[in-house]
């Protein structure tokens, strides 16, 4: 029986896509517990991206000295879901407008930014931004940052998973709860089966 499943494991990891994005769009909390829910993401891991410091600790970046974003890198199979959804979600659950700014969360750690991984993403996100400029979804323009990765942490661990571990903590209550609740209803056809 051991031997079957086994088999079994090696015969889906064999028939997956498994490829990478790192994302920041403001509060890390907040990005990782809207990712986690997209069917075709496998894991979501809050990290530091785009600075100059080795190995940063939270309070050094949210010092705004080390010009690291809070990030998510999102581990996906891309034969369930596209870059190009992944995009999508990115650029409609936060505000791309506002310079180094998410709602109270203010500092160069909440800018708007897409770090890529391959050529292929860099060129999906330029296309897609380009559109979004042109088409005139936003009243202000569009700050996002385009940048290759050059260099990512992982968060301290009491930062992954933080809202399904805290709902009930005041910002994940009043800021993060809101967010989830509207986006399961705007992407409630391409969520995880619950």
């Amino acid at each position: 029986m051991k031997i079957i499943i086994f088999c079994i494991a090696i015969f889906n990891l064999n028939f997956m896509n498994i490829k990478y994005a790192t994302f920041g769009s403001g509060c890390f909390w907040c990005t990782e517990a809207i990712f986690e829910l997209l069917d075709g993401v496998i894991e979501v891991e809050s990290g530091y991206s785009g600075g100059n410091t080795i190995n940063p600790t939270y309070e050094e970046v949210c010092s705004g000295k080390t010009n690291h974003a809070e990030v998510t890198k999102i581990k996906y199979d891309a034969n369930k879901v596209s870059f190009i959804k992944l995009l999508e979600v990115f650029w409609k659950t936060h505000d791309p407008t506002t310079l180094n700014r998410q709602g109270a969360d203010v500092g160069t750690q909440y800018r708007s930014i897409i770090f890529y991984h391959d050529l292929e993403q860099k060129k999906l996100s330029e296309t897609y931004l380009e559109k979004l400029d042109n088409s005139g979804a936003w009243l202000s323009p569009i700050v996002t940052k385009i940048e290759k990765l050059e260099n990512y942490y992982k968060a301290e661990s009491y930062h992954q998973d933080y809202f399904k571990i805290n709902p009930t903590q005041a910002y994940c209550s009043y800021v993060i709860s809101p967010k989830v609740e509207k986006f399961k209803k705007v992407f409630s056809n391409i969520l995880k089966e619950q």
